[in-house]
């Protein structure tokens, strides 16, 4: 069996499946590519067609999309990230999708245009938007975790995937005080060892 080869940098989506990947101690080969010239090359698009990092072979299996790679990797290495059960396992795709359609198009709205990225213009009224936008799932979020430490009860999949799009809101400088809940909730996941080595990376 091949090592499993994880394609991605850290300053990009393929934080979330590095983080992942130091989580369950995975022994795997960092493939170091970025999302600009490096994605587009004949050789990376024949394992991510759509040129996109990042990607994931294990043993021959190809596989896209972050937040997909962390379902599966968890799932496979089991212990206590993995869903356990059915219920825990259609929890853990729910919240997942959720991060995706709800959070991450907004936050991105505002991420690009902050200072600290700059790759798109500055828009007062977009971001204005994308902020009010946020406000809705973000009281969903605050309220569901007012009485757990965790989507699941314990850190999961769950969380690391929902944690690795909200952890822009460091980035972005967005005051969430509003949010006690999910403050109390991104900070503990973001202080995992796991993450900051992935950072490393």
């Amino acid at each position: 069996m091949s090592k499993l080869k994880l394609y991605g940098i850290s300053g990009s989506r393929a934080i979330r499946s590095l983080w992942m990947a130091e989580e369950l101690g995975l022994d795997y080969e960092h493939v170091k590519i970025n999302f600009a010239e490096e994605s587009k090359t004949p050789d990376y698009l024949a394992v991510n067609p759509n040129g996109r990092i990042p990607a994931i072979n294990d043993d021959g299996l190809i596989l896209w999309e972050s937040l997909a790679i962390n379902l599966y990797l968890a799932k496979k290495e089991g212990g206590n990230l993995a869903p356990h059960g059915l219920d825990e396992d259609a929890l853990a795709t729910q919240w997942s999708m959720w991060v995706l359609t709800e959070c991450e198009k907004p936050l991105l709205t505002i991420l690009l245009r902050h200072p600290a990225v700059a790759m798109e213009e500055p828009n007062e009224a977009l971001t204005t938007a994308a902020r009010e936008e946020l406000d809705r799932p973000f009281k969903v979020l605050d309220a569901f975790l007012e009485k757990r430490e965790f989507l699941l009860g314990r850190f999961t999949v769950a969380d690391l995937n929902v944690a690795s799009v909200l952890m822009w809101l460091d980035m972005i400088e967005m005051d969430i005080s509003a949010y006690p809940n999910i403050r109390r909730w991104l900070t503990t996941c973001t202080s995992r060892p796991a993450l900051a080595t992935a950072q490393d990376k």
